[in-house]
């Protein structure tokens, strides 16, 4: 269960991420 609830918050992270980037590429420039 403990795993599960780790890798849902670590996907939905990587998908804010990757909406972040692609929204405001110059944050991470």
């Amino acid at each position: 269960m403990i795993l599960y609830v780790v890798g849902a918050l670590v996907s939905t992270g990587l998908l804010v991420y990757l909406v972040v980037a692609l929204l405001k590429p110059e944050l991470f420039q």
